[in-house]
């Protein structure tokens, strides 16, 4: 089994994470942030998508071993959701933000039958509001789904309220917490900088730089 720190480890080291109390990140929410996280960086890394998928897959076996189809949220959910369809030798869709506006108009590409089991794949967790939106899309569709499983959360509150509300349940490879701790172990930030991005997980809305 591969461990919460092995891949905060590994998302580190290709810089996927980026950490800055002192210069912060604005996300298209308009919330400013000490970190930033891209990991589509991962595709470039073999050993370490293949390290991501077989984590998925795990997770996936462990906390929905009944799933019949897995599900990747455009853009950044596509591969990892290819990659851990193959391993489990299952269907795979992808579903869009918003149905197009041509042709058939498809939200959803691919096939799903009506009560089709479906674990949807993210690369990351912010607020929520993306993957539960294509949850939803996916139930409106005819499936059932299981739960979302992701490469990273940042566990936000307002993250964990919108699963809870939704009754979703979400499955990590690693999160914020474990992240800042291996960052600091390895050198990456200070101990003032963890404080800094400690107090930012309670409230970005409320953060300010020290």
């Amino acid at each position: 089994m591969i461990s919460e720190r092995k891949i905060a480890e590994q998302l580190l080291t290709i810089k996927a994470v980026s950490l800055n109390p002192t210069q912060p990140f604005t996300w298209a929410s308009g919330i400013k942030s000490p970190i930033y996280c891209d990991n589509r960086i991962t595709m470039s890394y073999p050993a370490i998508r293949r390290d991501i998928a077989k984590g998925l897959a795990n997770k996936i076996k462990q906390h929905y071993p009944d799933v019949e189809v897995i599900a990747g949220t455009a853009t950044a959910g596509i591969p990892h959701a290819a990659w851990v369809a193959e391993l489990l030798d299952l269907p795979m869709v992808y579903i869009r933000s918003k149905a197009k506006d041509h042709g058939k108009g498809n939200q959803i590409e691919g096939r799903i039958q009506d009560n089709q089991k479906m674990v949807l794949i993210e690369d990351l967790i912010s607020t929520g509001g993306s993957v539960l939106e294509a949850a939803q899309a996916a139930s409106n569709e005819g499936a059932q789904v299981l739960g979302v499983a992701a490469i990273f959360t940042y566990e936000l509150p307002i993250g964990i309220k919108k699963f809870k509300d939704n009754q979703i349940e979400l499955t990590t490879l690693t999160n914020y917490t474990t992240l800042i701790e291996t960052a600091l172990d390895k050198q990456f930030i200070t101990a003032k900088e963890r404080d800094s991005l400690e107090e930012w997980k309670k409230d970005p809305t409320q953060w300010s730089i020290n």
